[in-house]
């Protein structure tokens, strides 16, 4: 041995032992990278050892797991000094700034994850046109409002240099800003409104079991649902790759031979960012007896996140590790059919009173909040409602939050109600507050549109609903003051509106995805193959575990409840539409076969947002799909055109 070698075994190797070579190659490639001395590298090794735990022993895997650590603190290091460097460079040759000012009017705010915002070291008060006098004010939910002094009344100026910019001054309003089949036309609105619904709904979620006691998860329950899915994926990789069942095994044994493993990705560590080094893969208990092994990918090409279920082609000859070959794709479900005579009966409903002509479904898209932090006018979902009533719509498809439980004035307690709310501060709850900011509104509208159909989605964030976790039952139609042309769903939501299948969930799982995503060797569209991972996963939250709760910023998290995410399953087809509203870029895009809609917030936090609009013209059959009388695929994504707006 060199003198180098027998440094290392003196230091780390036990007495009267040597380390494995794989373990010393290891150790010796740190040396190299960080020119350290055997000594030097010891001293780290003690450190890293007191922050992982005092029982860490020196192994492979600890061994890459330490380098891994040492070359994260080199780049953070770094990352650092050069920060450091250019904020000197622009402070002796840039423009001054004022520190605290960050980008013009907040522009960047809730655009990019983790966008530092201004307003959380300030209190903000705006007008915006909310009514000041005879208000009401609430202070929580079930008792009678204080007699705090209100603290509303800010004019627009005060407004602007807080940061906000007020509704009726934003910028763009209507303007497209991505599209989706643009040649097709949108006809003009008609001269007078249907009476009666152009749309027929159906719902294929069993909403009652919905109604299930939150807070009431046994352990044994979840652990059989994260168990059952994987077992349902064995069954889906053997079928559509024609496996036999042999060929499955457990990834944790120790054997030379190629199989196909089948299981749940994880993270070594409850801590921190799941990345290459990291990861592992979790078997069920028929499977693998519930034991977790790294992975070690020898090829490029995987798209992983923390509960993704994976089919893995390898083999684990050490017993350390599974060493990847192949990732076996999962394929999608089958998209919906209906019958010749069933689509005719759908298209019926798109002619006029005389038949002579054919007008598409016109179909608007929102999703909450619906109103800027620094107030609660909720003009956007009042904008909302006059595009629905200027174009004549057909459908209002709104998902929550509606009273947003994390809004900073909802919190606090701190805000006023329209005078004509004739809610006695006595006895107020944020029931009336719903009632006045979001019922009122959405009353007018079916008045002025007696034959349109809303839907409202709730979110885990909403302070009326009372089942606080996902998957969640709807919200309490006849309590909220609601009018009858509005239906409540539940979160998720899978229905059928004439001759289509739509789904929608309110829960953020776009950007759960997209912070926790590991990928490599693939350059397709970020956004496609969020929608791609969810429709693949035949969930709707597939995510496992969550992100934790924010206590910085004090937000709620995913609030899942394990034990009945089966509720969350898509089940046996795909939808045609499928709406994700998501702080992440407003899209609209079509992934295998399905129109995937993330219509954006309705809100900023210091200004207006997006929403969807959605034109469905009727299903075209041709003289062959008439002839053979099978049921034909609905073809949403050819016929309907999709504009993201903004409010």
């Amino acid at each position: 041995m060199d003198d180098q070698t027998n440094e290392i075994n003196e230091i780390f190797a036990a007495p009267n032992t040597t380390l494995e070579r794989d373990v010393l190659g290891e150790l010796k490639s740190i040396l190299r990278i960080h020119s350290l001395s055997p000594q030097e590298l010891f001293f780290k090794w003690e450190a890293y050892s007191l922050k992982m735990g005092s029982d860490t022993q020196m192994s492979y895997k600890t061994a890459r797991e330490f380098k891994k650590d040492l070359q994260d603190a080199l780049e953070r290091e770094s990352r650092g000094k050069a920060h450091m460097q250019s904020a000197q460079k622009r402070g002796t040759t840039g423009t001054p700034r004022n520190a605290n000012t960050g980008d013009v009017f907040g522009v960047l705010d809730g655009l990019v994850a983790g966008t530092p915002s201004r307003g959380s070291v300030m209190k903000r008060r705006s007008d915006f046109g909310t009514p000041s006098a005879k208000a009401s004010k609430l202070n929580n939910t079930s008792s009678p409002a204080g007699d705090k002094t209100p603290t509303l009344g800010a004019s627009a100026t005060e407004a602007l240099q807080l940061g906000a910019i007020p509704f009726a001054e934003r910028q763009n309003a209507g303007q497209i800003i991505e599209q989706l089949n643009g040649h097709i036309e949108i006809p003009p609105a008609p001269s007078s409104a249907p009476t009666e619904a152009r749309v027929k709904l159906k719902a294929n979620t069993d909403m009652a079991k919905f109604s299930y006691r939150p807070m009431a998860m046994k352990l044994s329950e979840a652990s059989e649902f994260l168990d059952e899915r994987i077992d349902e994926f064995v069954e889906i990789i053997q079928k559509n790759h024609q496996l036999e069942y042999s060929a499955f095994g457990n990834p944790a044994a120790m054997s030379p031979a190629q199989i196909v493993a089948v299981g749940r990705i994880a993270s070594d560590t409850s801590e921190g960012r799941m990345n290459a080094a990291s990861m592992v893969l979790e078997t069920s208990r028929r499977m693998g007896a519930g034991l977790r092994v790294p992975l070690r990918m020898e090829k490029g090409g995987y798209d992983f996140f923390p509960g993704k279920i994976v089919a893995l082609r390898g083999n684990n000859p050490s017993g350390e590790y599974f060493s990847v070959t192949e990732v076996l794709s999962v394929p999608s479900l089958q998209p919906p059919a209906t019958a010749p005579t069933g689509i005719d009966v759908h298209n019926e409903r798109l002619q006029s009173d005389d038949g002579t002509e054919s007008r598409p479904l016109n179909i608007i898209i929102g999703a909450g909040p619906y109103t800027t932090d620094s107030e609660l006018s909720f003009d956007s979902l009042h904008e909302l409602c006059s595009q629905a009533a200027e174009t004549k719509a057909d459908l209002l498809i709104l998902s929550g939050p509606f009273i947003d439980i994390e809004h900073p004035k909802v919190a606090s307690g701190d805000f006023l109600l329209p005078p004509d709310s004739k809610v006695d501060p006595s006895t107020a709850t944020l029931t009336d507050v719903f009632r006045a900011l979001i019922s009122l509104p959405l009353t007018r509208l079916a008045q002025t549109l007696p034959g349109i159909t809303i839907i409202l989605v709730p979110s885990v964030r909403d302070a009326v609903s009372k089942h606080i976790s996902w998957p969640q039952d709807r919200l309490n139609r006849k309590d909220l003051g609601l009018p009858k042309q509005a239906t409540c769903v539940t979160n998720p939501m899978t229905v059928s509106c004439n001759d289509f299948m739509a789904a929608i969930s309110s829960q953020d799982v776009l950007f759960e995805m997209q912070r926790q995503r590991v990928v490599s060797g693939l350059n397709s569209d970020a956004l496609a193959s969020l929608a791609r991972n969810l429709l693949t996963q035949r969930h709707y939250f597939p995510v496992f575990p969550p992100l934790p709760r924010d206590e910085k910023a004090m937000t709620v998290g995913a609030s899942l409840d394990i034990a009945y995410m089966k509720l969350g399953e898509i089940l046996t087809v795909s939808p045609d539409l499928l709406i994700l509203p998501s702080v992440l870029t407003p899209f609209v895009k079509v992934v295998d076969g399905v129109l995937v809609i993330n219509p954006g917030q309705a809100s900023k936090k210091r200004g207006a947002g997006t929403y969807a609009r959605l034109i469905v013209g009727p299903r075209e059959l041709t003289e062959d799909e008439r002839e053979k009388d099978e049921d034909v695929d609905h073809q949403l994504f050819n016929r309907a055109r999709c504009d993201i707006m903004r409010i």
